[in-house]
């Protein structure tokens, strides 16, 4: 019986609505859980305290999310949505940028989506079953680096891209580590080292691979 369940669970999504009115009171009901996920962790929080949050009836929630599950998805949905939307705003401006600029921009990747960022990270440590979907996304991550990678020097190999891929991943995140630990005695002379050393890195790897620029 508890089988069935946990498929009946699995089984159900968000419901996408199509008028307006209903897109903007699910675009509130995702930013509201994303604040309590990011405060409280996802074990912690309850549909109650998502609904208050975004001065909701608990009603409205369940009709757009039947429970916490859906509600987590979707959050990681709109995180690959807006990642995506991230890595496509670097690509449209690689040829006008310098390859230090570029370095920038995509160690600024995981800056940009902080807001967020911080509900994934809560949210996917949460549970084992969740864990999956860490690891989906951090595969999507790597991926959408190495195809930015690609588009800036196409004379990369793939499987060049997706070694420097998983190198620039761990990167970002030590950057957004160092950013939130700024006020805490780290010097942002730390966090410019990091920045000029993944420069330094990402030219001779250009360089090496015939886009010198």
């Amino acid at each position: 019986m508890s089988s069935n369940k946990s498929t009946e669970t699995q089984t159900r999504t968000a419901l996408s609505p199509t008028r307006r009115p209903g897109q903007e009171r699910v675009a509130a009901l995702l930013e509201a859980a994303a604040a309590v996920i990011a405060d409280k962790g996802y074990d912690a929080t309850t549909m109650a305290e998502v609904a208050a949050r975004a001065g909701a009836q608990i009603g409205s929630l369940y009709r757009f999310f039947p429970n916490k599950d859906v509600l987590a998805n979707a959050l990681v949905e709109r995180f690959h949505v807006r990642a995506a939307e991230t890595f496509d705003a670097i690509d449209k401006e690689t040829e006008n940028r310098s390859v230090a600029e570029f370095a920038n921009a995509l160690l600024n990747v995981l800056g940009e989506l902080r807001p967020d960022s911080r509900a994934i990270v809560a949210l996917l440590e949460g549970t084992a079953e969740l864990s999956a979907h860490r690891l989906e996304l951090r595969r999507n991550l790597r991926k959408r680096i190495a195809q930015s990678l690609i588009h800036r020097c196409p004379g990369l190999r793939k499987t060049q891209a997706d070694d420097v891929a998983a190198v620039l991943l761990q990167a970002m995140k030590s950057v957004r580590a160092l950013t939130q630990e700024e006020g805490n005695g780290v010097r942002p002379a730390a966090l410019n080292e990091l920045r000029l050393m993944v420069q330094c890195y990402l030219a001779k790897t250009f360089a090496d691979a015939g886009c010198p620029r």
